[in-house]
């Protein structure tokens, strides 16, 4: 249930419907008041959201900052990497793998591996879709990465997790029973980090965060930060969607 909630509640928390509906209830209403007030609300909310001088003071506050490949001296037994960077509605010659622009999670994942930071990789993912039709995002990842030549002893999978707390309640299981004295490091997005982060803790997983995939840009008042910014709407939807998504795991005790 709590699956079903979290993906009609993402449809309703998105800045972009929240513009549709006001002008649709502009279009409809017959109280001239009523549409001016309308119209209003929604260019105040346009000006807010495109706004990319308030998105980056806001999302430079919440992304969390960790270690960096640098200070990665010792290498890890097992890189811990959160799903949700295929992209499974893009269509791709046999054998490949479709990404959005969640990839740098797992692009930074095989930097990682490929160095010598890290010896394992850990993939924990399943289907992200309400009806179970979708191929698991780790078997597939998993595949990819075999194609590149790792080796297989060097994957690990967890492949049926649908979220964050999922993915750190069988993750904590597999480390458990084949891993328990594995150093870890938990790879995902630096916007993800802070959920993230509270629900493997709650799981009792012990691991060194590894933020990547930043949204936030260095914070700069010039006229191109305060013209208004086309992808605000999409940009705003993660750190809305974390919020949120914060709140509400915090609320169900995974957190």
């Amino acid at each position: 249930m709590f699956f079903v909630l979290s993906k009609v509640l993402y449809f309703l928390i998105q800045p972009v419907n929240w513009l549709v509906g006001l002008l649709l209830y502009a279009l409809l209403t017959r109280k001239t008041r009523r549409r001016k007030n309308a119209l209003l609300i929604a260019t105040i909310m346009t000006l807010l959201v495109t706004n990319r001088l308030l998105f980056n003071t806001l999302v430079n506050w919440w992304e969390v900052e960790t270690i960096t490949f640098e200070d990665i001296q010792e290498p890890y037994d097992i890189g811990i990497l959160v799903g949700g960077y295929s992209n499974p509605h893009v269509k791709m010659n046999d054998n490949g793998h479709g990404f959005w622009e969640r990839a740098d999670r797992l692009l930074q994942t095989l930097e990682l591996y490929q160095s010598g930071k890290i010896r394992k990789i850990l993939l924990t993912g399943g289907s992200k879709k309400l009806r179970q039709n979708n191929p698991s995002e780790a078997l597939v990842t998993r595949d990819f990465l075999l194609g590149l030549g790792i080796p297989d002893s060097c994957i690990i999978v967890e492949p049926s997790s649908r979220n964050t707390h999922e993915n750190a309640l069988l993750t904590s299981r597999i480390l458990a029973e084949q891993y328990p004295k594995a150093r870890c490091l938990l790879i995902t997005s630096a916007w993800h980090m802070p959920r993230a982060m509270g629900c493997f803790k709650k799981e009792g997983v012990r691991f060194t965060p590894f933020s990547v995939d930043h949204i936030a840009e260095p914070l700069q008042c010039t006229p191109a930060t305060l013209l208004p910014d086309k992808v605000g709407f999409y940009r705003w939807e993660f750190l809305i969607k974390e919020w949120i998504g914060y709140v509400a795991y915090w609320a169900s005790g995974y957190l």
